[in-house]
């Protein structure tokens, strides 16, 4: 017990998944716990936590696995920055949702070890996570793998062209604004509370009716609304309507089981207050007609399961968006889509200007990456 070990998390509605991960980290030395403040949680992720932070230090202090727990006195995914130099741990402890570049870069910084742990429960109890307990909700969530913003008719009326969306299992918290279609799936929550009532068209369409009451000023594309709905693989095809001209639905296990095998997600740095990804587009055929042949040779690629394919023309689709409405990306995440890119097929970010997630095509594990669960029928 001669070594220091330092774990951080929001620990809101505390269950047995939380007491495994703290008991396992705690075998690795004395263990000190961050605890992120009320205000972070908030900046994070848009909703306050269940508990104040005060109920939450109580929690975790009370159990005999932790040395110590405190609130971190920061901001952002390290608010724990000023403690972390205080206790000079040896060892900083993630499970696999909480790894990220950031961290992995402060222990190179600091000298620590980097250990990342898998999100397993104790023999014989059931994997549990705090958005199942919060939400108790089977809400799935969606993921624009290629042909994003197609879905506005002031895009697609320049030409036509399919989105690419994939409907997940919610495995973590994703936060709003994150690209995961958020808002429309707060929405669909607010509708049905519990779940899906069908995964037709017909519930698509009530849903993108009710996120999109009379007198709204920005449509919300009907792209988040069918993948939200619709389970698998989704080719949704635009021809200047806000409503796709046809939809071919692949559910396919053998396809939906290799892009799981190889879809990894990385967060990216929180977007700034104001953003508008709106004040400068370039939005004109030539770019149009690049987007909907990037899309179209992606998808493509994936019944191949032709991953350097997949990878090479996900790239490409997300360039022609990022031609179109350059404000998607900043100079943070110019650097961060440099440091993967060697190492992946081929990348793109959900959400735009921050926020969001770096989607990666890798056959190899990506350390700080999050792994997907696609929804199927």
């Amino acid at each position: 017990m001669d070594k220091k070990v330092f774990v951080s998390g929001c620990f809101d509605v505390l269950h047995s998944g939380h007491i495994e991960f703290l008991k396992r980290a705690s075998e690795f030395g004395e263990l000190y716990v961050s605890i992120g403040s009320d205000k972070t949680i908030k900046e994070l992720k848009s909703i306050p936590p269940h508990f104040n932070q005060e109920e939450r230090l109580f929690f975790v202090n009370s159990i005999k696995y932790v040395k110590r727990a405190f609130i971190g006195s920061g901001s952002g995914r390290l608010d724990f920055l000023k403690e972390i130099k205080e206790i000079k741990p040896d060892i900083f402890i993630v499970n696999e949702d909480g790894s990220c570049k950031e961290k992995l870069e402060l222990c190179e910084k600091l000298g620590m070890e980097y250990i990342v742990l898998k999100r397993e429960p104790k023999r014989g109890l059931p994997l549990r996570s705090s958005t199942s307990i919060k939400q108790k909700i089977l809400m799935p969530y969606r993921i624009d793998l290629a042909g994003g913003w197609i879905d506005q008719p002031f895009v697609s009326k320049n030409y036509p062209d399919p989105v690419l969306t994939i409907s997940i299992n919610p495995s973590c918290d994703f936060n709003l604004k994150s690209g995961m279609a958020t808002s429309t799936r707060n929405k669909a929550i607010a509708l049905w509370k519990n779940g899906l009532p069908s995964s037709d068209e017909k519930t698509a369409r009530i849903l993108f009716c009710c996120d999109n009451p009379p007198g709204k000023k920005e449509i919300s594309g009907s792209q988040d609304s069918l993948g939200i709905v619709l389970p698998g693989l989704n080719y949704i095809y635009y021809n200047g309507e806000y409503w796709p001209k046809k939809i071919e639905k692949t559910n396919n296990k053998e396809i939906l089981d290799w892009l799981e095998s190889i879809i990894y997600l990385v967060p990216l740095y929180p977007r700034k207050e104001g953003y508008n990804v709106l004040e400068e587009v370039n939005i004109n055929k030539e770019n149009a007609k690049r987007l909907s042949e990037a899309t179209e040779n992606c998808y493509k690629a994936i019944f191949q399961k032709d991953i350097k394919n997949f990878g090479k023309f996900l790239r490409e689709s997300f360039d022609a968006q990022v031609k179109m409405f350059p404000d998607m990306v900043n100079d943070k995440i110019i650097k961060l889509i440099k440091e993967y890119e060697k190492e992946t097929f081929g990348l793109k970010i959900s959400g735009a200007g921050g926020g969001g997630y770096l989607i990666l095509i890798s056959e190899k594990p990506i350390k700080e990456g999050i792994k997907i669960k696609i929804r199927r029928n």
